[in-house]
């Protein structure tokens, strides 16, 4: 019985991120390389990016010999704790994932060692070739980045398994010959490209287009002053009010928004039900869209928490994961709803454009996670209130940020 050894691996820029896996198929008696498969997901956590790789690492391998045995090798302990069954699987993203790698090779055949990162460089290294494809918008194979593995050995009989366990179906015929070995090694390209597909095309269906409004302005906005979900929750001035009314007429003259979801906060309310009035929708509530909770800064400028609470604002700008004075909430944190909130709305509002009125963090958030970026682009963004922005989602996992910090309504 013929072993193969599957090494997989999967990475997210952001967690949840743009994503991509890697996954690598070895001849277990001699170490050489059989397939490559690797792909750009979309926007994805780690934890999926991994799953997949070990989807495609053992789809590969049964393509090349349904019978075999088969070792996985990976660097993710939860994914090979779960799969051994030593660990329960709680997250509804990935039980159905687990479930159908589980199903490729009956379970005796089918065994897992954790190993160090270091030990998994193949993997990693085609995931991380994956997602630089995908962040610029190419289409990339593995097999393609690999061309001397067309020249591989591989018999008739694993060439038709790969086609037809990866969901060619198409019989492969053997030749005879000058013109049969020119034929075998054409179909052993194919058996290859099949088991490393890269990028189907862009799914260019209508995609769930979030029109990100910032609320109007509050007393406490021109002072620059922290104002999140955890402090007085101001209402709008007198000029935040007559924002409100400029861009709800401006979206009224587009006619392109079909739905109103707004934080909870009075500020995005209020402007949420000056717009809704000018287009005749209803206001939803999510609460995920709120503000993030700044705790002891609530109400301060940037110069009085800096006088104040110097160190704590020091390593505040420098970790995403540590929280403000007094038990606030990290952007991390709040990174981790917000991507929690646009899956929601995104399977929500599948192909109609929705305004989502909500504050500076969440919206920044929304496009730094739709275009990739490290948390510290947070602060590279200047976004000004009853400002528009709009990020559109497809169906395949791609986002586009179609704009950013719109005010020419306003003037």
């Amino acid at each position: 019985m013929r072993e193969f050894i599957v090494e997989a691996d999967g990475g997210s820029r952001g967690n949840p991120g743009p994503a991509g896996y890697g996954a690598v198929v070895l001849d277990a008696a001699t170490g050489e390389t059989l397939v490559e498969a690797a792909e750009y997901i979309g926007v994805a956590t780690n934890n999926v990016a991994e799953y997949r790789g070990l989807l495609a690492g053992l789809r590969a391998a049964h393509g090349l010999d349904p019978a075999a045995t088969v070792h996985v090798r990976m660097d993710s302990k939860l994914v090979v704790e779960q799969m051994s069954g030593r660990w329960k699987i709680k997250h509804p993203d990935l039980k159905p994932l687990a479930t159908e790698a589980a199903r490729v090779f009956p379970a005796e055949r089918v065994t897992y060692e954790w190993i160090p990162r270091e030990r998994n460089k193949h993997a990693d290294r085609l995931a991380n070739e994956a997602m630089d494809a995908g962040s610029r918008g190419e289409r990339w194979s593995a097999a393609e980045s690999t061309a001397e593995l067309s020249a591989r050995r591989v018999t008739p009989a694993s060439r038709r398994g790969a086609a037809e366990s990866l969901g060619g179906g198409a019989a492969v015929a053997d030749g005879a010959g000058a013109d049969g070995a020119a034929k075998a090694e054409a179909d052993a390209r194919a058996a290859n490209a099949v088991a490393a597909p890269g990028w189907a095309p862009a799914d260019m269906g209508a995609p769930a287009t979030f029109v990100l409004l910032r609320h109007g302005e509050t007393p406490l906005t021109p002072q620059k002053r922290f104002s999140g979900s955890g402090g007085t929750n101001p209402a709008l001035s007198e000029v935040g009010r007559e924002q409100a009314e400029r861009v709800g007429a401006a979206l009224a003259r587009r006619g392109t928004v079909q739905a109103i979801v707004a934080s909870p906060l009075a500020r995005t309310r209020e402007t949420a039900a000056v717009v809704a009035r000018h287009l005749g929708l209803e206001v939803s509530v999510e609460d995920e869209i709120r503000e993030t909770d700044f705790g002891a800064w609530e109400g301060l400028t940037f110069a009085e928490v800096r006088e104040r609470y110097p160190d704590d604002l020091t390593r505040w700008l420098a970790d995403p994961t540590v929280e403000p004075s007094g038990g606030g909430e990290s952007f991390a944190a709040t990174a981790t709803r917000i991507a929690a909130a646009r899956d929601k709305l995104v399977a929500a509002y599948a192909g109609r454009t929705v305004l989502l009125v909500s504050h500076v963090t969440p919206i920044k958030t929304f496009v730094q996670l739709a275009l990739g970026a490290p948390p510290e682009a947070l602060f590279r963004m200047e976004l000004s209130a009853a400002s528009l922005s709009a990020v559109a989602y497809y169906a395949d996992g791609n986002a586009s940020v179609r704009l950013f910090n719109d005010t020419s309504h306003l003037r």
